[in-house]
């Protein structure tokens, strides 16, 4: 058993050091753990400094009925004073390891031991210095610990427990070695409860009382033990919920948000691989090369951000998929991960949004007196397979099928046609149902027989535009 408790501890401890380490990589390379970390840290200092006001408030209330002397004004005093640090540590909070909080920290636990060992100087008659330890003031360290784990990470909140029991330690000494002692009141006591040590050595006024003294620390290091440990399991929390944040980022990359909160609240495991109807979409940059070669990289790259940007706007408005980035081409598909009535409806309109859009990119561009671009897009409905492929250590999601390679081929297809975009005929009967939609897209789209795609024995009817 005893082994098994040692065990225990010896994991505990090891998965302490390893989140640290985790931890410090993933703020490295995890932007949104360092904003929730920024957050926290904030939220926390703000939150801490509240209890901490309201908290040293309330004591200061309750003292003159605790002590209705003058010489508790000092103690009021002294409240207002740590309010005061209380401040300072909450305008001086950053992210990660800071001296000037430390510092301030210090200085707190510093103060309140002084205060705590040192007798109140105002007051109306000497006594001896042990006898302070018997108002018990120790327990206002409890307040502060308590505010700590509002603000603090679990590595600082047990940093205060051991740092409280030094300075107890140091003050301890100093008040042994420095200390005022009143002899004749111990000789009093003992005349007074003679025959009754326990109660003499209790009630001598000179008496350190060390065991009472020991068991403070031993108390205090234990719930701070408790409380860390506390916060180092919060701080997983948070770790796991910055990773899922990251996740939910990286897949808004290729689908629309509301696809988005389907994946991410699915049972289902997306990448199991399977078949399933599916509209595919390419749509590229006639001409790139010679464009690339005419221009500076600086105004590729820069036409290319705005291309890509009306492009995954088209997509996405349209809930589609982004799958990948070819370049200056990009693939898209409607139906993944999951099937829609509408899809092939939503990847007709997805073409005809990016027709509208190029012509707005290109309105922009001639404005500036850029050279303007020519858009292809081709589209088609059909079966597909997809799930996760590669190895375990590089897998992508991926669609693929013949499906796949007219899509490709009717957007090639669109420089011997003559147009901007090509549409199969099967995409298009799946979209238009009703004789209005049908209307308007021939008003758009014409139909065009026995189109040969390129590698394909048998030709298709298609859809031009």
């Amino acid at each position: 058993m005893a082994f098994s408790a040692l065990s225990n501890i010896r994991h505990f401890i090891k998965q302490i050091q390893d989140s640290r380490e985790i931890q410090l990589e993933q703020e490295k390379s995890n932007p949104y753990l360092m904003q929730a970390l920024e957050t926290e840290k904030q939220d926390g200092h703000r939150v801490a400094f509240i209890a901490r006001t309201i908290a040293l408030s309330v004591i200061a209330l309750v003292l003159p009925i605790i002590n209705p002397r003058i010489d508790v004004l000092f103690y009021e005093f002294l409240l207002v004073l740590f309010i005061g640090i209380g401040w300072l540590q909450y305008r001086m909070a950053q992210t990660g390891i800071s001296r000037r909080e430390l510092l301030l920290i210090m200085v707190d636990l510093a103060l309140m031991t002084v205060i705590f060992v040192v007798p109140n100087p105002f007051l109306p008659e000497a006594i001896p210095s042990a006898f302070v330890y018997q108002f018990n003031s120790f327990i206002y360290f409890f307040v502060i610990l308590a505010v700590a784990t509002l603000a603090y990470s679990w590595r600082t909140v047990w940093a205060m427990g051991t740092w409280v029991t030094v300075l107890w330690s140091l003050g301890l000494i100093a008040v042994t070695y420095f200390g005022k002692d009143i002899p004749e009141l111990t000789d009093k006591v003992q005349q007074a409860f003679s025959g009754y040590p326990i109660l003499a050595e209790e009630l001598d006024p000179n008496s350190f009382q060390l065991p009472s003294r020991i068991q403070e620390m031993v108390v205090f290091v234990v719930v701070a033990g408790i409380l860390a440990a506390k916060g180092w399991r919060s701080n997983q929390l948070l770790l796991r919920q910055a990773a899922i944040a990251s996740e939910r980022a990286n897949l808004s990359r290729y689908f629309p948000a509301s696809i988005v909160d389907v994946l991410a609240s699915t049972q289902h495991d997306i990448g199991a691989v399977r078949s399933q109807n599916v509209a595919v979409l390419f749509t590229d940059i006639v001409g790139f090369t010679k464009f690339a070669e005419t221009n500076t990289p600086k105004d590729v790259m820069e036409m290319l951000r705005g291309y890509h940007a009306f492009i995954e706007r088209s997509i996405f408005q349209n809930n589609g998929t982004l799958d990948k980035y070819l370049g200056d081409g990009v693939m898209a598909t409607f139906g993944t991960p999951e099937t829609r009535q509408e899809d092939t409806l939503n990847a007709l309109n997805a073409a005809r949004q990016i027709l509208e859009e190029t012509k707005i990119f290109n309105a922009q561009r001639l404005a500036e007196g850029k050279s303007q671009i020519e858009v292809s897009v081709g589209a088609h409905y059909g079966p597909v397979i997809l799930g996760d492929i590669g190895p375990s250590r590089r897998l992508e999601f991926a669609v693929v099928g013949d499906t796949v390679n007219v899509a490709s081929r009717l957007e090639s297809s669109s420089r011997e046609l003559h147009c901007q975009c090509v549409v199969s005929d099967d995409l298009m009967k799946h979209a238009v149902q009703d004789e209005s939609a049908n209307t308007e897209v021939k008003s758009i789209f014409k139909e065009k027989d026995g189109v040969l795609l390129r590698g394909r024995q048998s030709p298709i009817n298609v859809w031009i535009a």
